[in-house]
């Protein structure tokens, strides 16, 4: 039977589920489900995607994405293969892992958007040891939430559900933790230390428009790198491999291309060089200051000079 064809939504938030094939556990030991979520990070950068709730399990996983303008298949194909080519490496095996595509559904209105928070965050009760205490899984966003730790996987916002439960910090969670655990609130009540970090949920949804002008991207880099433009066109020179880099990641984000465009603009090179420079430019981004921040501050000058 022919898959059908999945539904996608302009500046839509979706609910994505993956899943393993039956006789093979997605994640098979916790450093796994730490590969996945910091390949997640990469396509994170690269792509500008929001997340803004997750849990992953031995077999499968859920998150919710809002993919910020950019391709929801894009961002899970890509995640997904890189981590299979991982796992199939680290634990020495052949074949395939994921079960199908992933799933994907529309989160179509915000009483469906909170409800799904909480059965995601609820996930880990089926999990001996955790049957009561969900938010003390590692591999879930409910302790974010809650407050009980910080964010460490620099993946998630969590503003964006929590506002709908008041801007105030405190009265968020409290009424949040009502919301997930309505048989055991207060027992929970009485472990939880409420963290001042924040003050007030503020968390507004725009998408980044995909349609910069790659030749705009081209002109930025050059001036950025210190590079001349022309140069950026020839393959195979180390001089300027940063400034490719750097290119390829900005197209790949802003421009909504397909490798093969992007094979073209740098000189019909192979779409596996283009993922190379990407995984390069996303480097560079995460470890070098000066280049910290690049897409925004592209993203800033292109529309002043729009205006």
């Amino acid at each position: 039977m022919a898959r059908g064809n999945r539904i996608k939504v302009d500046g839509g938030i979706y609910h994505v589920m993956i899943r393993s094939i039956t006789e093979v556990p997605l994640f098979k030991l916790d450093e796994d489900k730490d590969i996945y979520l910091e390949e997640m990070k990469k396509k994170q950068q690269m792509y500008k995607f929001k997340l803004y709730a997750y849990c992953l399990m031995t077999n499968h996983g859920h998150f919710i994405i809002d993919p910020n303008g950019a391709d929801i298949s894009k961002i899970m194909h890509g995640l997904n293969h890189k981590y299979a080519i991982t796992f199939n490496k680290i634990h020495q095996r052949k074949g395939t892992l994921f079960q199908d595509r992933f799933k994907s559904k529309v989160v179509d209105t915000d009483r469906y958007l909170v409800v799904l928070s909480a059965y995601i965050h609820n996930n880990p009760l089926k999990i001996r040891g955790y049957e009561h205490h969900p938010e003390k899984y590692k591999y879930s966003s409910l302790s974010v939430y809650l407050g009980f730790e910080k964010d460490k996987t620099g993946l998630l916002d969590e503003d964006y559900v929590m506002k709908f439960f008041g801007s105030d910090v405190k009265t968020a969670r409290e009424n949040y933790m009502k919301f997930v655990y309505i048989c055991d609130e207060d027992k929970l009540k009485e472990e939880v230390e409420f963290e001042n970090e924040k003050t007030e949920y503020i968390s507004e949804k725009t998408v980044l428009v995909r349609d910069f002008d790659s030749d705009k991207i081209m002109e930025f880099v050059a001036k950025e790198t210190g590079t001349k433009k022309v140069m950026l066109y020839i393959k195979n020179c180390r001089k300027t491999k940063v400034a490719r880099a750097l290119a390829a990641l900005l197209m790949r984000c802003l421009c909504d291309f397909k490798c093969s465009d992007i094979c073209k603009i740098l000189g019909n090179i192979t779409q596996s060089r283009v993922s190379k420079l990407c995984a390069i430019g996303v480097e560079l981004t995460s470890t070098e200051d000066k280049y910290r921040n690049i897409i925004e501050k592209f993203i800033s000058q292109y529309k002043s000079q729009a205006s």
